[in-house]
């Protein structure tokens, strides 16, 4: 799943970002609320860790735009600010929590998986989603709108992979060091025939107007969410 961290501290975003990443979370780190609102609105991010008090903002703000541009996955409040009325305006503001710093990190991946399974809801937990791109990794089953598409275990594991970062392109040795590293005898090429297995299967998804598996020269692979509808 794909975390956005907005925090201007560089120290607590690295930590946070190592921390994170450590729990298995694909995490994104911004300094400001205008990248704050124009990563969100190109990544479509699970889940917002927002600091409150910004270079060039409010948190208040970005958590209001958040939600007003529907924005539906948990968003926590990490800030200094400890007054009543500090928790009531952030959480007024649309946030689903609000966590006063300094802060115990375990605290703060704890809630944010609470508040993701509680989104999510305890049977669908293990889905990922990305757009209308639904994928159940226990049938190994894509479904976008009234599409259906049976995978194999690894099409499955690549999917999940670009699914965790849509929009965003991960390079071909990342995915080989994150799918096939640890198997003997395997290849760098075999990322390339494994996307090429993905988007054959995924045809039926794009011609429904779904996402499709793109190539970004020099840069590698991502699930792109901008297909066109079609007519």
């Amino acid at each position: 799943m794909n975390i956005l961290v907005v925090e201007d501290d560089s120290d607590i975003g690295a930590m946070l970002s190592r921390g994170l990443s450590a729990e298995g979370f694909d995490v994104t780190v911004v300094g400001r609320a205008d990248e704050a609102l124009e990563t969100a609105r190109q990544y479509n991010p699970c889940a917002v860790v927002l600091d409150m008090m910004l270079p060039d903002g409010s948190g208040i703000d970005v958590c209001r735009a958040l939600r007003s541009a529907g924005h539906s996955g948990p968003i926590l409040f990490l800030s200094a600010k400890d007054e009543v009325h500090d928790r009531a305006e952030g959480l007024g503001a649309g946030a689903d929590d609000y966590i006063v710093k300094p802060f115990v990190f375990g605290e703060l991946v704890a809630r944010l998986r609470t508040h993701l399974l509680h989104r999510l809801g305890e049977s669908h937990a293990d889905r990922v989603m990305a757009g209308r791109l639904v994928l159940d990794p226990s049938t190994r089953t894509a479904k976008f709108g009234e599409v259906h598409v049976r995978l194999t275990e690894r099409e499955a594991d690549l999917l999940a992979l670009l699914m965790a970062s849509p929009n965003r392109p991960i390079a071909r040795g990342e995915i080989f060091d994150r799918l096939w590293a640890s198997q003997g005898g395997a290849s760098l090429n075999v990322v390339d025939v494994y996307v090429g297995y993905l988007r054959t299967k995924l045809a039926p998804v794009g011609r429904a107007g779904g996402p499709q598996v793109a190539t970004v020269r020099g840069r590698g692979f991502m699930l792109d969410l901008s297909a066109p509808s079609p007519h």
